[in-house]
């Protein structure tokens, strides 16, 4: 792999996980991996054979080495900040039920809330093809805060388009505070990605998620691409609104569609394909998501996705 491809920043945790359906308390036996929405980001794109520099913070601990290893071994370029005094943080997930999981976080005060401008790089963010991150960096702290503004600031100085996933944690911070911040980036980026309850946050209430859309581009975004979940997804790109209906699958896991989604719909689009084009692979891949336990493991390799047929897009 040459040159930083992608460049996303933000944090990577480890992942304790149940592997047993039922409480918790009552699991003996678990399993310990990774997950993080840009790092799933990450790994997406890597599999798609899209080139990705990811950079982090974690902790100088044996948690550290697994995030590193795990990262490398997709073959993404790795710029793990090593810190000795905060640990790596961490995920538990429960298989409450087949129909309900649920993940807990423990990450105040960890390494990766703890990167900062002074960590950036800015030869690699001003040499990528594409700077991706998300609305949990800079819910993280002020520091995350402001290496946010700052890596998109570099970005766009050296012409580097900029993706967003607004992708609201309310245990990160309050509706009111993502709100302000989502006003302040999204005139910044060139793609914004929201789930229609996200978009909600940032513009308000609407009738429908094309007005959702809409309203996202009349704030500033470049294009807006809304995920409807189970529903599909829209895009409004140059005053057009394109439409992908999801694919029925039988679902497992949720937990990392939205990430899988930005990774399919990203890796066409910096291949150049058409809006729908990146809608169709952008549902597949979430697709491919849903039906496997794990954030990313069940990302699929682009000669995967002929597996999946997709419905065809419809524009207005």
């Amino acid at each position: 792999m040459t040159g930083t491809g992608v460049v996303t920043i933000g944090e990577t945790m480890v992942l304790v996980s149940s592997t047993i359906e039922e409480p918790l308390q009552h699991s003996k036996h678990m399993t310990l991996g990774i997950g993080g929405a840009e790092s799933n980001v990450a790994i997406g794109l890597r599999r798609l054979g899209t080139d990705v520099t990811w950079i982090g913070k974690i902790g100088e601990d044996s948690a550290g080495d697994l995030v590193e290893r795990e990262l490398r071994a997709e073959g993404i370029q790795v710029v793990g900040i090593r810190d000795p005094d905060a640990p790596t943080a961490l995920m538990l997930k429960e298989r409450r039920s087949a129909a309900e999981t649920r993940v807990w976080y423990y990450r105040a005060g960890n390494a990766g809330s703890r990167l900062g401008v002074n960590d950036l790089d800015p030869t690699l963010i001003s040499g990528a093809t594409l700077l991706h991150m998300t609305g949990i960096t800079p819910a993280l702290s002020e520091s995350t805060r402001l290496l946010t503004l700052e890596a998109i600031r570099i970005a766009r100085s050296a012409g580097v388009p900029v993706s967003f996933d607004l992708n609201y944690r309310k245990g990160l911070w309050s509706r009111d505070a993502a709100a302000e911040f989502y006003r302040q980036v999204v005139p910044l980026v060139d793609i914004v990605f929201a789930g229609d309850d996200e978009a909600a946050i940032a513009v308000g209430p609407a009738a429908s998620p094309e007005e959702l859309a809409q309203r996202l581009v009349d704030l500033g975004a470049g294009r807006a691409v809304i995920k409807l979940g189970a529903d599909g997804a829209l895009a409004l790109a140059e005053g057009t609104i394109t439409v992908q209906k999801a694919i029925p699958v039988t679902v497992r896991d949720t937990v990392g569609a939205g990430d899988a989604f930005v990774a399919g719909y990203l890796a066409e689009y910096l291949a150049g394909e058409s809006v729908a084009a990146c809608l169709e692979t952008a549902v597949q891949v979430g697709a491919y998501a849903c039906m496997a336990a794990g954030d990313w493991e069940g990302l699929p390799r682009r000669r995967e996705l002929a597996a999946l047929s997709a419905s065809e897009p419809v524009s207005r």
